[in-house]
């Protein structure tokens, strides 16, 4: 069972690290290669279970790509019908919700398409979007598409894992309306529970939580409760974990104790052994469905399914091969579920502590040491896997989780679990758990708030290899062996090359540049061999997405950004300034300039013509604005940086237009090669065959939204640059782009990052 469960594992993982897909005829010939080694080689089976992995992961890979929106549809208004999958969040700007379409038309004409769609609808909708509920809309749909940085989330990978096959927003249409009611739906329960939960606790985020506790309903959660749950490690707690429907479990092996204790004749009809294990995967299944089946629950929900099998039949079951046949089940009907972290934190982890955490009789004593060994194994275990994924782990971690672990565990979810069965059953009996559900839940928050506060409790690497990954959980493995197993203490060289990577920094006089993918808008790291800069820091959206927090950040700690010595920001428009804040928070000591100071938070000094400094052999020299009365537009305040090595130069332009390019032009001295960030995105105001003429760039770089609604860059302009014989690069098409500027060579770009991580699963 083992064998065969990491042996397709091995397949389907193979699967995706592919930049292409095999081709159908491929897939049946590899099909047709491992049921004859299966069939005739009794010795080369476990090989014929990894072919078959591959070509299960592929098939379901080619269906999941194929059922996407077709990209010839782009852009494009659609009348669909369908019904609202899960809970909708509502946000200040808007109300995003999964909407399962079910039939489509445009002007009249029926589209043969169907498919999840992940939506927002900006403004108030008429009615509420409940759980199930069916609607008619008038939708803009494209392909999952997103951002590709170093240190960044795949999006486009987790649209794929999670079956979205559309993304889009709502049109202003008389024709939206909510359709006839539907039939009683588990979501649409779940909703109404929670909203119960909300109208007992007093506290709005006590209630979020304790919603999250219960139902998995994590709606009311902020960034800042996510920040905490990181800096303590416990975000595994946060939502529905493998422990809460091992609750559940438990209360139906009660509630079964007590009905035989009740009617003992009941054991003469119905044995009692496999009716309890029967009633505790009941009781788990029906929770899991309750709280959403996200994978911990399922894992768990499988894993108690393979024990009530075996006692069933009258057999043993043990961990290991209910653990084995979880991963199978699971590789079976989802194989794209290896592309979600929560997959892999969930196995490795029981896994680890299968393997690593060994009995130490009963007693309390051998409780408190299974608890805390336990705490440390996960920790640790874990610690390659969490880098890996989310590019940061807490070194605090272990002791948060030996608090919060037995308190939210063993006090806080059964109490939670009892308020909402009386939700169920008995209504007023709930308010009062629920109510000491809540306060247990604020003290143990208060706590997890001040130990995020404390040193290490978030701890950066740069970008994670997939060799230091392996040996990482090799040497974790290797150091929780047995007692017996020699040198164990030697696994911890294993953990060497992840935790001291080794690291590329330009030499002295020369200098490298990152123009990262931030949608429309601009943010451009440049680094020399001991000082790093940023140009911009990308926008902060009214939802609270912000940017500078999600790709500007954990693009610095991959790229190995310790210490950022300077923030600049062109202007205050909100496409260059949005993520600023939440960079200037995370490096306080670096200084901070802006060619619109007054209009900036934080605090920022003005960036005027004629500053200049040195780092490591490469020149800073500030181009414009040479006064804010002299610019007439925000955009041509701009603040313009010229980088300049021995071997080129980087200019940086901002927002600026053709009125304010030839001051920049003449600005410029003969030089070695420049490499041009295009201006405005590349709007048609700006990027004059005049000003190109002039400083004659060798390859110029613009940042672009994908298909965005000003239609940057603009064709006249690209057209420009081709006249010019200048090659341009687009975020929008290229994600992240790395330019280099050695010492003794021309600059070039040396990586870009949808092309650097090619997936299949990218476009």
């Amino acid at each position: 069972m083992i064998s065969t469960a990491l042996a397709l594992l091995a397949g389907v993982l193979a699967v995706q690290w592919l930049p292409v897909l095999p081709s159908r005829w491929l897939m049946g010939g590899l099909l047709a290669v491992a049921i004859a080694m299966a069939w005739r080689i009794a010795a080369l089976r476990v090989l014929s279970v990894a072919l078959l992995g591959l070509v299960w992961g592929a098939w379901h890979g080619s269906v999941a790509m194929q059922a996407r929106l077709p990209a010839a549809w782009e852009g494009r208004d659609f009348s669909v019908t369908g019904h609202v999958v899960d809970l909708a969040q509502i946000r200040p700007d808007a109300v995003r919700f999964q909407f399962e379409i079910d039939g489509m038309s445009e002007h009249g004409q029926t589209r043969p398409w169907h498919g999840l769609a992940r939506i927002s609808w900006y403004g108030q909708p008429p009615a509420a979007l409940e759980p199930c509920s069916r609607w008619q809309l008038l939708l803009r749909l494209r392909r999952p598409r997103g951002m590709v940085n170093p240190g960044g989330v795949d999006s486009e990978r987790s649209a794929l894992a999670r079956g979205v096959a559309a993304v889009g927003y709502v049109r202003d249409d008389a024709a939206n309306q909510r359709q006839p009611h539907t039939p009683w739906c588990l979501d649409r329960w779940r909703a109404s529970l929670a909203d119960d939960i909300q109208a007992r606790v007093a506290d709005t985020h006590d209630a979020a939580l304790l919603r999250a506790f219960t139902l998995g309903d994590t709606r009311g959660l902020g960034v800042h409760d996510w920040e905490v749950a990181r800096a303590n490690g416990i975000s595994h707690l946060i939502a529905i974990s493998g422990f809460h429907v091992g609750v559940a479990a438990v209360f139906g092996v009660w509630l079964c104790a007590l009905i035989y204790a009740s009617w003992p004749g009941l054991a003469l009809r119905w044995p009692y052994p496999p009716v309890r294990a029967l009633s505790a995967l009941i009781w788990a299944f029906a929770y899991a469905g309750l709280a959403g089946l996200g994978m911990p629950t399922v894992r768990t929900v499988l894993m108690i399914a393979a024990v009530a099998l075996a006692r069933c039949c009258r057999r043993s079951a043990a961990g290991a091969h209910s653990l084995a046949l979880a991963l199978l089940v699971i590789l079976l009907i989802d194989p794209l579920a290896v592309l979600e972290a929560g997959f892999w934190l969930s196995f490795v982890g029981v896994g680890f502590l299968m393997l690593c955490l060994q009995a130490q009789g009963r007693g309390w004593r051998a409780f408190l040491h299974e608890l805390t060994v336990g705490q440390i194994v996960m920790t640790v275990a874990l610690l390659p896997l969490t880098l890996w994924f989310f590019g940061e782990a807490s070194l605090v971690g272990a002791l948060s989780n030996l608090v919060a672990v037995p308190f939210v565990s063993f006090v806080i979810v059964p109490c939670a679990l009892a308020g909402l069965l009386l939700l169920i059953v008995c209504p007023p009996l709930a308010t009062p758990v629920l109510w000491l559900s809540a306060r247990l839940t604020h003290a143990q928050w208060w706590l997890l708030e001040y130990m995020a506060a404390w040193p290490g409790a978030h701890w950066y690497l740069p970008a994670v290899q997939p060799l230091a990954l392996l040996l990482a959980t090799l040497g974790a493995a290797w150091l929780f062996m047995p007692r017996g197993v020699p040198l164990r203490a030697l696994g911890a060289l294993l953990f060497l090359p992840l935790l001291w990577p080794v690291r590329s920094l330009p030499p002295v006089g020369a200098f490298r540049a990152w123009m990262l993918d931030v949608g429309q808008g601009l943010s451009v790291v440049v680094r020399t061999h001991r000082h790093a800069l940023v140009y911009d820091a990308g926008a902060r959206y009214p939802s609270d997405f912000d940017l500078g927090q999600a790709v500007v950040l954990p693009s610095l700690h991959a790229l190995g950004v310790e210490q950022l010595d300077m923030l600049m920001v062109s202007h205050a428009d909100n496409d260059h300034a949005g993520g600023a804040p939440a960079v200037a928070a995370a490096f306080p000591q670096a200084r901070r300039y802006a060619g619109e100071p007054a209009r900036m938070h934080p605090a920022m000094d003005a960036c005027v013509a004629g500053q200049q400094w040195e780092w490591d052999g490469v020149r800073f020299r500030v181009l414009s604005p040479n006064g804010a009365a002299a610019a007439s537009t925000a955009n041509d305040r701009s603040c313009v940086l010229l980088v300049e090595g021995p071997g080129g130069r980087l200019l940086l332009t901002g927002d600026i237009a053709a009125d304010t390019e030839p001051q920049v032009a003449a600005a410029l001295k003969p030089g070695p090669p420049l490499v041009l960030q295009v201006p405005h995105h590349g709007s048609r105001t700006s990027s004059s065959a005049k000003f190109l003429a002039a400083i004659r760039p060798s390859l110029a770089v613009v940042s672009a939204g994908w298909r965005n609604r000003f239609g940057h860059p603009r064709p006249e302009v690209l057209q420009r640059y081709a006249q010019a014989g200048v090659p341009v690069f687009n975020t929008a098409l290229e994600g992240a782009v790395q330019l280099d500027f050695p010492v003794d060579a021309a600059p070039a770009a040396t990586a870009r990052w949808r092309r650097l991580e090619r997936r299949y699963w990218r476009e």
